[in-house]
């Protein structure tokens, strides 16, 4: 039986179902048609329907009976004159942009690609082979879900600490999940997983792509996947591949249950998104969406011959955000997420890219103009990868004022430090306050500065402290790929070892990398597995590598518990205290025309540090006390808030250093909660003597006490 398109609606785009049919709309600008067609369970096309209505360049039409789980796709007729940017063809299935829901892989066949294989200039050649069996198909669905009055939690950014984790790695292997739910949405979100994660204190899993993307055809051709995700095929469907609902539409209904649930512990979602870049690469790439709907409008093409893709991101091409459509999709994109899927936040990838106005990165772009403007973007975290591969894409500090950013100065300046390099004291000092140098001058706070030693992209932290070259032999591109062989900064030994001082000497350090990122101003983000001394054998580029190289190893041990357990009290300790998370800088000076500073810096022989001694090339060792008098905040009541008082001791030496201790503030004495070196000292409080050696390559945290504290009595800090 023929089917009746009717008029139907230009907005909103996409696939959207009322109850009695479904409106599709689509966005071309230059097409001279669009055909949408419907395809059945056992991926054959079932009917070809022609969308009649153009309403602003958006094409439209309104199908009765069409219910969600249907499958579909777009034909889009214009001109194939790739000279001028056009690559239209009609004989090519295109993945609807608005998308909430995907099936199915792509095919990696000559009939994917909009050319033929025919030799030099072979993408000038139109090819006329049928994609419809090689492309996935996008999804009719159905948005009701019972949230249970879930909200989102809004946990204020100088509170967060940040859990960089994959959704499938984290679970696949995980023995107390059960098998179905390992590598999923559920099996992330599962009560087991939650209790790990609440127990380890973190406030927010930041997750590693889940737009649905594909893999790359030179990966599918050596056997590997494209593990890491960032290869987006579409910007509003969960992946398809972490669900354990595979029914159509199962992904999203998964995905909602795993926030809701993660929301229920406190726990909130942010999303690593890549607006940056499509999977469809340069003119040499395969056409699925944008591509074959208007490729002159989604994509940046080269000023004097638009045939060719400008490229800021290594991938072959890069997404018009000049153009008010794209930056529209995007914008639907984040809201959509927020309002629907109820997230937390946002990781933009390559965040650089999307504020080249022309070519120079530019802080008054559209779309920070846009992002600045949004009312439903206004509460949610935004943060930028602040650099790109283009000419002047190095960009940390530089985002506007509402923006975080990872702060890959901290992750430089840290590892320099502590690898034991000369010169590093001035620039330490600025890295564990906050980052004032990069963050204060317009205006922004600390918590500005995402503070990481390691995330996914490189070596974890047990290989950056056991590695002096990479081992990326499994990525099959002959160890070529991935960061220098001195992105390890030659931290450890190469290869494992059963030697007990090296395993303490690289135990220690990770400790070291720990205490210093959570103790530090700013916000810290953890990458995942990092916890429990989590390897990738050396493999510093892991994007392809789905299997034990990347997923967590949940075997016990006693070392990878101590590491747990030492992450978990110190992220405890800066949660229970706002000395380690304040909402503005350091003033370093007297406050309120009082003698009584917030911050003091010090040398191990207890002078304080001056000029000279910062720039010390030879000087790898300093102290510093943060009084907890000087919050510089209030409380609900309008009344001063206190904290106590903290004095950390920080030796990069590879021999231990005597320090002598400052005067306590409350005139009472320093006690002992940490000690990277001694694992019986790292969860007791013992009394501090006016001196103490830090042994070498290891770091103290005491707090005040007063005089008539009972120290018997004061304990291990609880957790909350």
């Amino acid at each position: 039986m023929a089917r009746t398109v009717l008029p139907g609606k230009p907005y909103p785009l996409g696939a959207k179902w009322n109850g009695r049919g479904t409106n599709f709309a689509v966005y071309s600008e230059n097409a001279t048609g669009v055909e949408l067609c419907l395809y059945n369970d056992e991926n054959s096309q079932t009917d070809v329907l022609s969308l009649e209505e153009c309403t602003a360049f958006v094409w439209h039409g309104f199908l009765p009976g069409i219910r969600p789980g249907q499958r579909y796709g777009f034909r889009v007729h214009g001109p194939w004159d790739p000279s001028k940017g056009h690559r239209f063809n009609e004989h090519k299935l295109l993945v609807d942009p608005y998308a909430q829901a995907i099936v199915g892989d792509v095919q990696w066949d000559q009939s994917i690609f909009p050319y033929t294989f025919d030799g030099e200039n072979s993408d000038l050649n139109k090819n006329d082979q049928d994609s419809g069996s090689g492309v996935p198909k996008s999804i009719v669905v159905d948005p009701a879900f019972d949230w249970t009055g879930d909200r989102r939690l809004r946990i204020a950014l100088a509170d967060s600490i940040i859990y960089e984790v994959h959704v499938r790695g984290f679970s696949v292997t995980n023995p107390a999940i059960p098998e179905e739910l390992r590598g999923t949405y559920a099996g992330l979100a599962h009560p087991e997983n939650i209790a790990y994660l609440k127990k380890l204190g973190i406030t927010a899993v930041e997750l590693l792509p889940v737009h649905h993307f594909i893999n790359d055809a030179h990966l599918v051709k050596e056997g590997l996947t494209n593990y890491w995700g960032y290869n987006t095929l579409a910007y509003f469907a969960p992946e398809e591949r972490y669900s354990s609902d595979q029914a159509p539409g199962g992904s999203v209904r998964e995905f909602k249950a795993m926030v809701r649930d993660l929301h229920k512990a406190g726990i909130e979602v942010i999303l690593d998104v890549v607006y940056n870049h499509t999977c469809e690469g340069n003119q040499m790439g395969p056409m699925l969406n944008f591509k074959g709907i208007d490729n002159a409008v989604y994509y940046r093409t080269m000023p004097d011959d638009p045939r060719f893709y400008m490229d800021y991101t290594g991938t072959g091409n890069t997404l018009n955000v000049r153009h008010p459509q794209v930056l529209k999709l995007i914008m639907d994109s984040l809201r959509y997420w927020v309002t629907e899927m109820h997230v937390d936040g946002f990781r933009f990838d390559l965040a650089a890219t999307l504020a080249r106005e022309l070519h120079d990165v530019d802080r008054l772009s559209g779309f920070f103009d846009i992002i600045n403007q949004d009312p439903t973007l206004a509460d949610v975290k935004l943060i930028a990868e602040p650099w790109d591969v283009g000419d002047g894409g190095y960009q940390v500090g530089n985002f506007p004022v509402i923006w975080a950013e990872w702060n890959g100065k901290y992750r430089d300046t840290v590892r320099k430090f502590w690898r034991g390099d000369e010169g590093q004291l001035s620039d330490l000092g600025y890295r564990l306050t906050g980052s004032s140098d990069l963050y204060q001058h317009d205006g922004r706070r600390p918590y500005a500065s995402i503070n990481f030693v390691t995330a996914h992209d490189g070596f974890t932290m047990r290989d950056l402290v056991s590695y002096n070259e990479k081992h990326n032999e499994a990525n099959k591109e002959d160890n070529k790929d991935g960061t220098n062989a001195n992105d390890s900064w030659n931290m450890g030994v190469e290869g494992d070892t059963d030697d007990e001082a090296i395993n303490h000497a690289r135990d220690r350090q990770m400790r070291n990398f720990l205490a210093t990122l959570i103790l530090s101003q700013g916000v810290p983000m953890i990458c995942g597995g990092d916890e429990r001394g989590r390897t990738q054998y050396g493999n510093n580029n892991a994007f392809c590598q789905d299997n034990e190289v990347s997923w967590y190893d949940w075997r016990p041990s006693e070392r990878k518990q101590l590491l747990y357990d030492f992450t978990s009290h110190l992220i405890h300790i800066r949660r229970k205290h706002n000395n380690f998370r304040r909402r503005k800088f350091f003033q370093g000076a007297a406050i309120h025309h009082s003698e009584v500073r917030d911050i003091a810096w010090y040398e191990a022989s207890g002078a304080e540090l001056d000029v000279g001694a910062w720039s010390a090339p030879w000087s790898r060792s300093l102290s510093f006390m943060l009084n907890g008098r000087t919050l510089n905040a209030r409380d609900a009541h309008g009344n001063p808030v206190m904290d106590d008082s903290f004095l950390i001791l920080i030796n990069a030496y590879h021999e231990g250093v005597e320090f002598k201790l400052p005067p306590c503030p409350c005139d009472g004495y320093w006690e002992c909660m940490m000690n990277t070196d001694d694992l019986h000292e790292e969860f007791e409080r013992r009394k501090v003597d006016e001196t103490v050696i830090v042994a070498g390559r290891s770091m103290m945290l005491l707090t005040e006490c007063t005089p008539d504290t009972n120290l018997d009595e004061a304990g291990p800090e609880e957790k909350d």
